[in-house]
């Protein structure tokens, strides 16, 4: 097994966290919830950046979605976290950014759309941003979700009274505001119902016009980009649509599922990742259309490797003739001497609705009326347990042109984060790093999930699973900050050059001795479970400017959905920065 390869900066355990609290100015935390007591953090030789855990919020609540997604507003020094499955934002006072606490909830529920409409209960919040003067815009998913959502608008700086509503696509899964404050735009992710796959929403991208004060959006400022125009024989080569059928007047609109939400430092266009069909489309905010959509291809494990057994007993990370789909979560932007780069963070994720299921083990092709593999594209060695035969691939790509064999393999997400120009030119990916890395770091976990502590149980299928990403700058570099979300951590990068990121750091705020999903199955208490096991399932994040910091110095806040925490990282400039 190659460690690093790629002629990269070895990596080496920074083993006394003490030296990096000293190089921080905010002052260290006591010990508390939720922050573990020795962090796992591996660093490059000659690493620019240094960050370390420093506060958490612990909601106390295992596996709930409680803590998903976070943004922070510098004149009231608040944090707003999603606590999905509830409907509501909790509101917590970050003026102390060791020791963050709930100030009150913005409840979603019972605010009233301009249409009329009332919130239900059993609405999910998705996503929340926050402008820089206060407006607090919340997505939310209907129940069923199936139906058209809302955003809500609320006073970061009140009370959690709603100030209106208006209706959005189905689904809402994230909502952005555009550097100038002007809009927000939503991606509605309209997916299939779950029980019967007999409802599919058409995916949108719906962008609002945002009052110039703190007030609630009319319906007339709704505006919505859809993908008509991609109907019939219009769909740009290699964007996956799948699946089945139930929308017979705009089938592909219907297929196609927008995730998330970039916009350029211009505030004009929009980038926003359409998962499932590992595609990136395009939308002019002043007109609310698409404009373009292309496929993100594939990347190819022959020439990178990864690890694709979760039953062999070690870590083996090895290069196979498969492919895998980047299919990426999050995405964001930032500008290079004038030109927008996108950065993802290529997750993963297969279609599971009613019947239908996308995901099938390289083993079981063949079998129960699933293709085979076409001749020669395995060894029997490498349709074997030990080697790729539990590996989840896509049942609905790769099948050769009368469809009776499967003579392409391709696995879900690229385990791995990239950079792309505003075309769709990929101009860096990290590889195999994260595996590399984290197989250094903590080797007795490696690919573990995030319930649950154990050894490579997410090998067969997306590994250590990156779904988070952000961008922030510090002392004049630029640094892309990548949350995983099954082993957890965060993953490091000055990507200043955009053609030739650099490893920096590793750190995960996680004790793997306990394994949160045994001992509360077990009758351990679950509060007292979690906080000891540190942060599960890193979701979203949010870098914090110095300028807008309570601590004076960059901060970086990660929400994590199974552990039910967000925590606030302290960020260190270390020794000169590197010159390209």
């Amino acid at each position: 097994m190659s460690l690093l390869p790629h002629s990269r900066p070895q990596a080496r355990r920074l083993a006394v966290v003490a030296a990096l609290v000293a190089t921080c100015a905010a002052v260290a935390a006591p010990a508390q919830a939720a922050i573990v007591d020795d962090p796992i953090t591996w660093s490059a030789d000659d690493a620019s950046l240094a960050m370390q855990p420093i506060g958490s919020f612990d909601t106390g609540v295992f596996d709930a979605s409680a803590q998903e997604i976070v943004e922070y507003h510098a004149a009231t020094q608040r944090l707003f976290t999603v606590d999905a499955l509830t409907g509501r934002i909790r509101v917590l006072d970050a003026s102390d950014p060791t020791h963050p606490t709930e100030l009150f909830d913005l409840v979603t529920a019972g605010a009233t759309a301009s249409d009329g409409a009332t919130i239900p209960s059993t609405a999910q919040a998705n996503s929340v941003a926050v402008r820089e003067d206060g407006l607090v815009v919340v997505a939310v998913e209907n129940d069923p979700k199936t139906d058209a959502g809302w955003l809500v608008f609320f006073d970061a700086a009140g009370d959690g009274t709603s100030l209106g509503a208006v209706r959005v696509g189905a689904q809402p899964d994230m909502v952005a505001i555009t550097p100038d404050g002007s809009k927000a735009v939503t991606a509605d992710e309209g997916e299939p119902d779950d029980a019967t796959y007999t409802i599919d929403p058409e995916g949108t991208i719906t962008v609002v016009a945002l009052p110039s004060d703190i007030a609630a959006s009319a319906q007339a400022d709704v505006r919505t980009a859809d993908f008509h125009a991609y109907e019939g024989d219009s769909l740009p080569e290699g964007v996956r649509v799948f699946g089945k059928e139930v929308d017979t007047v705009h089938p592909v609109s219907a297929n196609l599922e927008p995730e998330y939400v970039t916009v350029d430092q211009q505030s004009r266009k929009a980038y926003v990742t359409l998962q499932e069909n590992n595609a990136i489309a395009v939308v002019d905010l002043r007109s609310a259309t698409v404009t373009d959509m292309w496929s993100l291809g594939a990347k190819d494990w022959s020439a990178v490797g990864l690890d694709a057994s979760d039953k062999d007993g070690a870590i083996n990370i090895a290069t196979y003739p498969i492919k895998g789909l980047y299919m990426p979560d999050t995405i964001a932007s930032y500008q290079v001497r004038g030109t927008t780069y996108l950065v993802t963070a290529n997750e993963g994720d297969a279609r599971e609705w009613g019947d239908y299921e996308e995901p099938v083990r390289i083993k079981d092709l063949g079998k129960d009326g699933v293709a085979p593999l076409c001749d020669g594209v395995l060894t029997a060695a490498q349709r074997s347990n030990d080697e790729l035969g539990r590996l989840d691939v896509s049942r609905a790509s790769g099948l050769n042109a009368d469809g009776t064999c499967y003579e392409e393999l391709y696995a879900f997400g690229g385990r791995s984060f990239s950079i792309w120009t505003t075309d769709g030119v990929q101009v860096f990916d990290s590889g195999d790093d994260f595996e590399q890395i984290t197989a250094l770091a903590e080797p007795d976990y490696f690919n573990s999930d995030n319930a649950a502590s154990d050894l490579e149980s997410r090998s067969d299928a997306k590994g250590p699973e990156p779904e988070g990403v952000t961008i922030g700058k510090v002392s004049g570099r630029t640094y892309a900050f990548i949350g995983l979300e099954r082993v957890g951590g965060v993953m490091v990068y000055d990507i200043t050059s955009p053609t030739a990121p650099t490893f920096v750091t590793y750190v995960n705020n996680r004790d793997f001795s306990v394994s949160a999903e045994d001992a509360i199955g077990d009758g351990g208490d679950e509060a007292t479970v979690l906080a000891a096991a540190g942060d599960l399932g890193p979701e979203g994040l949010t870098f914090i400017p110095a300028d807008g910091s309570p601590s004076g110095e960059p901060l970086l806040a990660v929400a994590n959905e199974v552990s039910g925490t967000t925590t606030l990282y302290s960020l260190s400039a270390l020794g000169k920065p590197k010159k390209h």
